[in-house]
């Protein structure tokens, strides 16, 4: 697992189209991609699994607690995010709620 700052990875300023304060970085390539939105109530689990291709998973509002192949949490907050690897057995909790964007 990685942890990623979604601050840092946008680095890239963009003013094209009369573009203004635009940062923008690129997270990876993936070749067939899913995104998705995810709710998760106060108290909720995404239960431990294995991601069936890379996973990113972008924390919106309130903070997850995010674990991977180590089980070792680590919590993350808005603006950041986690990315396992295909096959990487992961889970993520949270104990105030959760909106994220999950990309596969």
């Amino acid at each position: 697992m990685r942890i990623i700052e979604m601050d840092a990875l946008a680095d890239q300023p963009i003013s094209r189209f009369d573009s203004q304060g635009f940062r923008i970085g690129r997270l990876g390539l993936l070749h067939t991609t899913h995104v998705m939105a995810a709710n998760v109530a106060p108290g909720g689990v995404i239960g431990r699994h294995p991601a069936v291709s890379r996973q990113v998973l972008i924390v919106i509002t309130g903070t997850a607690s995010v674990s991977g192949e180590d089980g070792i949490a680590h919590t993350l907050r808005p603006g950041q995010a986690a990315v396992w690897a295909a096959g990487e057995h992961h889970e993520t909790r949270t104990d105030d709620g959760l909106r994220a964007l999950i990309i596969e």
